[in-house]
């Protein structure tokens, strides 16, 4: 069955006494882009993420967002005390030198590159923080997965329901064309009547028939009609299938599709037939709207 591929999932959980929170959100995109936000001390774990993403879904923007809550001051980052010293002292010394007095305050100094770093777990807890959030996130992608298929389920309704008007359709046109050329032959057949009366001369039955048999040819569409309705079991194919991404294939096919509807419109040159096939084009149209959101 078909997914979308917008979605959303949550999980969260305690790591080391720490609330932790992750998001999972995905919109539409031809292809598969992937934004990754995480605290200092999970950085780490970009790759790793990146790659489950990757497993899980196939098409689509998705956004993968990790937050700590209540975070320790004293655990987000450290201060790099003999740094900070050497810079006092030099600025001490200096203010000395020249005869004036030091007035930088403790907070300026903090903002220089280097006094402020971010804070790094050890390998013990890198694993213990590795474990918890991996296996957060695979909690977050079911529920992730979950939505996807909920609303791949009405995706395919909606398909379904186009593909069956289409359907009904080509039968009627289908019906059509095979009267379309008796009704040919009938008015041309009058028309040259009419034309020929005054003269008294009769219609060459012989020409009547190529005149006939070259319309015939120009005007079959029985060869689009059977590759329109093989486009059409390829679709609802594609759509129940469970195991590939499908979106891509689903694209394809409904252009295929439209070509095959504009040649039929093109070749039938029956006003019931151009009638149905707009129709039909109406349909395919939302079709191709609607594949934009099948992963």
């Amino acid at each position: 069955m078909i997914k979308s591929m917008t979605g959303y999932g949550e999980a969260s959980g305690l790591i080391n006494d720490q609330d932790y929170a992750i998001e999972i959100k995905a919109v539409n995109n031809r292809y598969l882009r992937t934004a990754i936000r995480l605290p200092e001390t999970a950085a780490f774990l970009e790759d790793r993420i990146e790659r489950l993403l990757r497993q899980n879904v196939a098409r689509g923007t998705v956004n993968y967002v990790l937050r700590i809550k209540g975070t320790a001051s004293r655990e987000m980052f450290d201060i790099n005390e003999p740094a900070l010293r050497t810079v006092t002292q030099q600025l001490l010394e200096m203010a000395s030198t020249f005869g004036t007095q030091c007035t930088c305050d403790i907070s300026t100094l903090l903002t220089l590159p280097g006094i402020v770093q971010p804070a790094l777990p050890d390998n013990e807890t890198t694993d213990v923080i590795a474990n918890g959030v991996l296996a957060m996130t695979e909690q977050a992608l079911a529920q992730f997965q979950t939505m996807r298929q909920e609303e791949g389920h009405f995706l395919n309704a909606d398909l379904k329901q186009h593909c069956d008007v289409i359907g009904e359709e080509l039968a009627v046109i289908s019906e059509r064309s095979d009267q379309v050329i008796h009704s040919y032959v009938d008015r041309i057949r009058k028309r040259v009547n009419e034309l020929l009366s005054e003269a008294k001369l009769k219609l060459d039955e012989d020409t009547l028939a190529r005149e006939v048999a070259i319309l015939a040819e120009r005007a079959d569409i029985a060869e689009e009609l059977s590759r329109l309705d093989s486009h059409m079991h390829q679709f609802n194919k594609a759509c129940e299938q469970s195991k590939e991404p499908s979106g891509r294939r689903l694209d394809f096919i409904a252009q295929e599709m439209l070509r095959e509807a504009n040649t039929i419109a093109s070749k039938a040159g029956d006003t019931e037939i151009c009638n149905r096939v707009v129709n039909i084009k109406c349909h395919i149209d939302r079709l191709k709207e609607q594949i934009q959101n099948v992963e």
